[in-house]
């Protein structure tokens, strides 16, 4: 085992019970994913780059795909910057303020492309401004998650601090989502083909997400003083490439990261292919998708208001596998009934009533477990930080969503594959798709996800880190630490300077 006395002094922050207000700001950072996580979904993206401005399936796919391996490959750098980093603004507060104008120029870069530049020149544009605008959402992302777990060290607050992260962030994509469709994309603005509706969304989202990354990090700046403040280390690169794979080999990281490689391609091929089964399958108008968005909204709140207590009365593991089967189940109910021919006509309410009750519950399942995979991640700061010495949040957490990322590029790069392999139109107005194609589409991917989010639930049996393990961990850390103090009243000169 490592020695921990190396840094034990930054190794436990000073502990503070979060208030209400305190949790709301750095929740309402959150916003700013929600709503970049609707612009970069494939769900949006997949569309929007083939239907609207042209491109073929697969190469949207590709490009959809690249883009996710190569942000998932920035994540843990921008991760390890930030747990290195040392200013008098702490960790990670400089980058939080310098992501709010990058962020709010990338996205608007993104939505407003050259009309009349040629189609392989748009394509390349519009691949580029999606890297540049992933690696801006990253450099605030990444900081501000790794945030949480070092304002409160309590098994249980850490999940009510993730619960308003996880509010924010689905308050903030899904209420986009009801303005683009209501506003934007409604049949009176031209409908969901329109390309200058996505251009004047692209000027709303980049506000919307740079004030509310301004908000939340000048809201947490007095908690500043209290974080941890890692001492001045030279190591050898040697060395501290054998701490970054003692971080990430923690066993109960891998466990989260193999669930999130099976979900991540499940993921993928849903959000890929959502709108094609709204619109084509379902016959759903612009302005029914935008309910089944405010749908959403108000099970966020419903999550909230399960995730704490089921992880109290369960425990955080039980809790998880209890919501995410349950999610697992009702999220292939619609599609199951669609293929077995059981559904009403699209023309009957009883469909879109339908569709909106069961998005509603998998809704609450889902983010109710994510808003506990979450808090798990946190206890692996400390569990981690035994072993190695150091507090490594911004790695930990980027590393818990590397395998989504590259594994979602995949689902949308097969969910490409799936259109092509039906012969979707590409051209086909919206409604004229033929039935019959769809539900070939149907058949095929429904077995692909059951599989896959079937596989990432398994998984997770084997995370190990519950509430006794946490404050045992929490409890050698602090003795390491008093330790050190002790050891730096006889030879205060082997004390590592501090910033």
């Amino acid at each position: 085992m490592t020695d921990i006395t190396a840094g034990a002094t930054d190794l436990v922050p000073a502990p503070a019970k979060l208030g209400v207000p305190t949790k709301v700001l750095y929740g309402f950072g959150s916003v700013a994913f929600g709503v970049a996580g609707l612009g970069l979904s494939s769900s949006l993206l997949q569309p929007y780059l083939n239907r609207v401005i042209g491109l073929p399936a697969l190469w949207v796919g590709t490009a959809i795909m690249l883009s996710l391996m190569l942000d998932a490959v920035i994540d843990p750098a921008i991760g390890r910057w930030s747990d290195k980093l040392r200013t008098p603004w702490g960790r990670r507060h400089p980058l939080m303020y310098c992501a709010a104008p990058l962020v709010a120029m990338a996205c608007i870069g993104f939505w407003n492309s050259p009309a009349d530049w040629p189609l392989e020149a748009t394509g390349v544009y519009l691949i580029g401004m999606l890297l540049l605008l992933r690696l801006c959402v990253s450099l605030y992302e990444v900081p501000s998650a790794a945030l949480g777990p070092e304002l409160t060290t309590d098994y249980h607050q850490r999940t009510s601090l993730f619960s308003y992260r996880f509010f924010f962030a689905v308050v903030g994509g899904l209420g986009m989502n009801v303005v683009l469709y209501q506003v934007f994309l409604s049949p009176a603005a031209g409908g969901v083909l329109n390309r200058g509706a996505y251009a004047q969304y692209g000027l709303l989202a980049a506000t919307v997400m740079g004030i509310s990354i301004l908000v939340s990090a000048l809201g947490t700046h007095n908690q500043i003083p209290r974080l941890s403040k890692p001492a001045v280390r030279k190591i050898s690169f040697a060395a501290a490439m054998k701490e970054v794979f003692d971080t990430l080999s923690n066993r109960s990281l891998v466990v989260v990261m193999l669930s999130g490689l099976c979900s991540g391609i499940g993921t993928g091929m849903s959000y890929a292919l959502s709108q094609y089964f709204y619109l084509e399958l379902w016959g759903l108008t612009a302005a029914q998708i935008s309910y089944l968005s405010v749908a959403g909204a108000l099970a966020s709140i419903s999550a909230i208001l399960i995730a704490g207590p089921a992880s109290k009365a369960l425990g955080k593991k039980k809790a998880m596998l209890v919501l995410f089967s349950a999610y697992w189940a009702t999220s292939l109910l619609p599609l199951t009934l669609k293929l077995a021919g059981v559904m009403p006509p699209n023309s009957s309410p009883a469909v879109f009533l339908f569709l909106l009750a069961d998005g509603f519950v998998y809704t609450t399942l889902v983010i109710a477990g994510l808003i506990i995979i979450s808090s798990m991640i946190a206890d692996v700061v400390e569990d981690a930080a035994v072993k190695t010495g150091v507090r490594s949040e911004g790695l930990l957490f980027a590393a818990n969503g590397l395998l989504p990322k590259f594994t979602a590029g995949i689902g949308v790069f097969v969910a490409g594959l799936l259109l092509t392999l039906v012969a979707f139109p590409k051209d086909a107005a919206q409604g004229a798709v033929d039935p019959a194609i769809m539900l070939r589409l149907v058949s095929i991917y429904l077995p692909v996800i059951a599989v896959m989010n079937g596989l990432s639930v398994l998984v997770l049996l084997f995370y190990r880190i519950d509430q006794n393990a946490h404050e045992q961990n929490l409890a050698t850390l602090k003795e390491a630490a008093a330790d050190l103090e002790k050891a730096s009243e006889v030879a205060p000169d082997l004390i590592p300077p501090r910033i």
